[in-house]
């Protein structure tokens, strides 16, 4: 998986107001997710983008392993760690190459958010990322997954999006726009560029865009690869009719047994 090179240095703008800051973006998992975790909980956020969620994580005393596919997204995130006083640590890693860094069977909470598992290359990529995280919950933890409503995107076709509003960010307004290039098969590769177009103090505009590949998948395919993985869907908010859903899945595998302790 690639992308989010250019992005991330204005990720902002894409940001939603209620998730801007670490403290807003852990506080919309507090109650239902993060709320029942004991002290020191050990969280894995695979998809960290710029790190709002991570880095909240963090300030409450959770032990958080923040990794994205984006040198640039990793960059940014350890950035807003140190601008906010807050340890974690960083990976530049895809989910495919997490169990090359990381123990298996270790943490407590993994999420993957921000509608981040469409990126992952196909059916076949969509499996290695799930069975990638599922490896490295402990039995009993739980996979936090967040998505778009693909049957809804689809359903729409291709299409140009362009925000009815301003956004201000840092002291600059910017225009956001999303171009959708729907293919005719699910299993086809779909794209998005997203372009910011920021307005400059002098009237100028200063636009940076990025084109994503995405790979749309159907609700239905999600829970039956989950449970492939070994995940059971404990909690989903998912509506054919809403843009976007999260599903909350438990880990039901035993624990890793390593060679030396045989």
């Amino acid at each position: 998986m690639a992308g989010y090179g250019a992005l991330s240095d204005v990720y902002e703008w894409l940001i939603g107001d209620d998730k801007l800051t670490p403290a807003k973006a852990a506080a919309v998992y507090d109650s239902d997710v993060v709320g029942s975790l004991p002290p020191n909980a050990h969280i894995l956020d695979c998809a960290c983008g710029t790190g709002q969620l991570a880095v909240g994580l963090a300030g409450l005393g959770l032990d958080v392993v923040a990794a994205d596919a984006s040198g640039g997204m990793v960059r940014r995130t350890r950035e807003l760690a140190d601008e906010m006083g807050v340890s974690l640590r960083t990976l530049h890693a895809s989910w495919d190459e997490l169990p090359d860094h990381l123990d298996a069977s270790t943490f407590d909470l993994v999420f993957c958010v921000g509608n981040s598992l469409g990126h992952a290359e196909g059916a076949s990529g969509r499996l290695a990322a799930l069975a990638a995280m599922s490896r490295l919950l402990s039995p009993g933890g739980r996979l936090v997954l967040t998505s778009r409503t693909w049957e809804l995107v689809r359903s729409s076709g291709s299409r140009l999006d362009t925000r009815d509003r301003l956004i201000r960010r840092n002291g600059r307004d910017a225009v956001v726009t999303y171009s959708w290039q729907i293919e005719e098969r699910w299993e086809q590769e779909h794209h998005l560029e997203i372009a910011v177009a920021q307005v400059e103090p002098d009237g100028s505009v200063r636009a940076c865009t990025e084109r994503l590949s995405i790979w749309p998948f159907r609700y239905e395919e999600l829970v039956a690869e989950l449970q492939s993985v070994g995940l059971t869907v404990e909690t989903t908010t998912f509506d054919p009719d809403a843009e976007g859903y999260m599903v909350v899945a438990r880990s039901e595998q035993v624990p890793v047994t390593s060679e030396r302790s045989r």
